[in-house]
């Protein structure tokens, strides 16, 4: 007969597992023996093992293997594991956070619009609102800036069918953009505003993996400086997609935009069969 011989080790000398987390695309970890930082892209079976793709801020892919207690998450160590595969499902919700609607097809466009101050807004809102302004109806265009939205109104002819909203950056009492927003709105137009200089700061920090949206001093190119302070390169437009690329739904964005354009959409889908449904 085999002797049993207890386990005498003491419970604060034992080595703990460390937990197993699925691979999810977008979960953000840092690689224990080389420090390299970003987000899951995908995972692969490969002749030696497992594997995950990573992308860190910069747009750099590297491919690690998926080894015990391999990477950080949230300073803590974890084996990542492939994610479970399962079968293809319609989202109940769209990134916006209504109730999505499959089957239906795009409406015709409303004869209102939406403008947004520029290329980015734009973008931003088509990537969280895009299923929902199609569903109903609403094209989504931008200006390229403020100045010439008196003369934009006056051809756009505003009506109670044909209703216009504006979204304005950095709308704050006693500015320029306010005085101008002032003078255009009316029954069927409707300017609202966020208190960011720039949409990029709508987008949570935690949601593009910094701590703050650094503060650029006056004077200085916001989107240049931003790029600056953080150490990214000084490419606006990458650095924009690198944004972008991290916001999945409405709640990567904060509040303040959240309400602006939702109360948008619902002013000029005023007498239809608008309305999100939440």
């Amino acid at each position: 007969m085999r002797s049993y011989s207890p386990d005498l080790t003491p419970p604060w000398k034992k080595s703990t597992p460390a937990p197993e987390v699925p691979a999810e695309p977008d979960l953000v970890v840092e690689e224990v023996s080389t420090g390299f930082c970003g987000a899951v892209i995908r995972c692969e079976k490969t002749a030696e093992g497992p594997t995950v793709t990573l992308e860190d801020r910069f747009g750099k892919h590297r491919v690690f293997p998926l080894l015990p207690a391999g990477f950080l998450l949230e300073g803590r160590p974890v084996t990542l594991i492939r994610p479970a595969t399962a079968g293809p499902s319609r989202p109940s919700r769209t990134a916006s956070g209504s109730v999505a609607v499959p089957g239906v097809r795009a409406r015709v466009a409303r004869a209102g619009r939406i403008y947004v101050e520029g290329r980015h807004d734009a973008e931003l809102v088509e990537k969280v609102w895009g299923d929902d302004l199609r569903v109903e109806g609403v094209v989504v265009e931008y200006l390229g800036g403020i100045d010439d939205l008196p003369a934009i109104v006056s051809e756009f002819a505003p009506a109670p069918d044909a209703r216009l909203g504006v979204l304005v950056d950095h709308l704050v009492p006693g500015s320029k953009e306010s005085r101008i927003a002032s003078a255009v709105t009316g029954a069927d137009v409707l300017v609202v505003g966020h208190p960011y200089i720039d949409v990029w700061q709508a987008v949570k920090p935690s949601s593009v993996g910094i701590a703050a949206w650094p503060a650029v001093p006056r004077g200085e190119d916001w989107k240049t400086g931003v790029c600056r302070a953080l150490g990214w390169p000084e490419n606006t437009g990458a650095a924009w997609q690198h944004i972008l690329s991290r916001v999945r739904s409405y709640r990567d964005l904060e509040p303040a935009l959240l309400g602006r354009v939702e109360e948008l959409i619902d002013f000029v889908t005023v007498g239809g069969a608008g309305g999100l449904t939440r």
